[in-house]
């Protein structure tokens, strides 16, 4: 065994028995430290004699053959640790990855539903039964008609009043609502979305509740909350994302929807038909125009794939010609 490999050795005796961290930990900081073993005995240099340049090699190495920003940082992390224990040791005189940062990620672009999509989930009806369908229809055109978020839903009342975190007004075509940073906003409610909310007004009941006979745990909770579960009680962000799931998957939808999927469709869609990246953000409630600026990319691979798909130039055809 090599001098390198018998430090590693010692380390991870450390981390597992001093430091006391789980087996599977530890297995993978071994396959860390084996990645470095590997690149400085590539490199003909010692564990011990590692420069900062030698990790920003490394780590550029590992980037090129596809390792993402958030595989290379675990990694470094693992490496960090192993030259502070080293440090501590007395066996070098500096960390070379102290200063390293890993690439950063790219960002993922949000979810959202094509335009058939999102109609034929906001059209289906379930086999539930009238309360529980109205209800849910209610819920869908709010997210994906006003663009709101779950919490900000959630905490819709009935009617305005000084404690309300948000209400609807039917007869104003609005709803206001408590968004980040306890900002307040108000946004459009369409047509539809007000037919679907008079809908289930209509079944709600005085407390919201399925059965008559229920009792709710807060009355007055229950009866301010626009949405209620089954026993009358304010309904909570986890039951309208297990609600989406269900229909979407009874939809016939390929992937499960989430209720932030249909802000993002809601988004899409309206600057895919208006180009008004600002009033997005208003609606959206986002304090910072970059962050909807996301929606552009969105917008642009839509427009990408409508012109490989039907401009006769996107697409070079092999003409069988050499």
């Amino acid at each position: 065994m090599t001098a390198g490999a018998l430090l590693v050795e010692r380390y991870l005796e450390y981390v597992r028995f001093e430091k006391r961290l789980a087996a599977r930990t530890v297995e993978l900081y071994g396959l860390d430290l084996q990645k470095l073993t590997l690149f400085s005995a590539q490199a003909g240099v010692d564990l011990l004699a590692v420069k900062n340049q030698n990790i920003r090699r490394w780590v550029a190495q590992m980037h090129s053959g596809g390792r993402s920003g958030r595989g290379i940082a675990l990694i470094l992390s693992g490496w960090r640790g192993f030259y502070t224990w080293l440090g501590r040791q007395g066996l070098v005189a500096s960390n070379p990855v102290q200063d390293v940062r890993s690439p950063k990620a790219a960002k993922p672009l949000p979810k959202a539903l094509g335009v058939d999509e999102a109609v034929q989930f906001a059209d289906f009806e379930s086999d539930d039964n009238a309360w529980l369908e109205a209800r849910d229809c209610a819920m869908v055109e709010l997210l994906y008609g006003s663009g709101l978020r779950v919490g900000e839903l959630i905490g819709l009342d009935v009617v305005a009043s000084k404690t309300a975190r948000g209400w609807i007004d039917l007869q104003g075509a609005q709803a206001h609502v408590l968004g980040k940073g306890s900002k307040r906003r108000s946004v459009p409610v369409g047509g539809v979305a007000l037919q679907a909310l008079e809908r289930w007004l209509a079944l709600r009941g005085p407390l919201g509740t399925l059965g008559a006979g229920s009792v709710a745990a807060s009355q007055a909770d229950a009866v301010a909350a626009l949405f209620t579960g089954r026993n009358g009680t304010r309904l909570t962000a986890q039951s309208v994302w297990q609600r989406l799931k269900r229909r979407s998957l009874h939809a016939g939808l390929a992937t499960p929807v989430h209720p932030h999927m249909l802000r993002h469709s809601f988004a899409s869609h309206l600057l895919q038909s208006s180009g008004d990246l600002r009033a997005v953000q208003e609606l959206l409630g986002h304090a910072n125009i970059t962050t909807t600026q996301v929606y552009t990319r969105l917008d642009f691979q839509h427009l990408a794939k409508a012109y490989d798909a039907a401009h006769p130039r996107a697409k070079i055809k092999d003409s069988g010609q050499k």
